[in-house]
């Protein structure tokens, strides 16, 4: 995709969802890291179900700790792979009471050494809680960077270091949040929605599929037309 497209792809992005906020529930940005440290394979549906009941209990590391592992699974047991996110979130409210005074760190080094964080958790935290301009590429990110040509990889890190190569500054800020719920909504891994796609003028795999059903036209004209 060319500079110039990248330029009006996020532009209509932009007019579509001036202010894309993220879909996890969340009231303070220690409920934020605990709603993306468990939304790994689970959808944020899921995780919203789980974490209002959670909350309400427990929303402070002190409180999760309390809990204790079990009493942690009894809150999260519906959203897959509980029991590892359970020890993973007691270890990790641990160190924070142990390192951090019970806040969440503001450095990407000290939230990745947090157990269950890794580079797409710290990468939601610090753009959703902190306001910078990180990439945290999910399967959706990476599906729409790759099909559209935005930022073509093979890998979560090709693609997050492509995006932020490419993708103009003032965009930036949002654009995980644009690209997430494109994915999410539009930009579907079965059924692709280009009919509907508001930037679809511009998708390499949209232009590709219109091209091929034109050629698919002209050679069933061509066989039918008569002679």
């Amino acid at each position: 995709m060319k500079p110039r497209d990248i330029e009006a792809f996020f532009s209509v992005l932009q007019a579509e969802r001036p202010e894309p906020q993220t879909e996890l529930e969340y009231t303070s940005v220690f409920e934020l890291l605990v709603a993306v440290m468990l939304s790994a394979q689970a959808t944020d549906r899921s995780v919203n179900q789980a974490t209002r009941r959670l909350f309400v209990v427990a929303n402070t590391p002190q409180a999760i700790l309390a809990l204790g592992q079990e009493g942690l699974e009894s809150h999260i047991r519906t959203i897959g792979l509980y029991r590892s996110k359970a020890r993973h979130l007691i270890e990790t409210c641990r160190l924070l009471l142990q390192r951090h005074g019970g806040e969440v760190p503001r450095r990407r080094e000290e939230l990745e050494a947090l157990p269950g964080v890794g580079r797409k958790t710290a990468n939601v935290v610090l753009n959703v809680a902190f306001g910078e301009p990180t990439m945290a590429v999910d399967t959706h990110i990476f599906r729409v960077a790759n099909r559209t040509g935005l930022a073509p990889g093979k890998t979560p890190l090709q693609v997050e270091q492509g995006l932020l190569q490419r993708i103009p500054k003032r965009f930036l800020r949002n654009a995980h949040h644009w690209l997430i719920l494109h994915g999410r909504y539009t930009c579907t891994a079965r059924a692709p929605q280009c009919g509907a796609c508001l930037v679809a003028g511009w998708c390499e795999h949209a232009k590709a599929q219109a091209k091929a059903s034109s050629q698919t036209r002209n050679r069933r004209r061509t066989t039918t037309a008569p002679r």
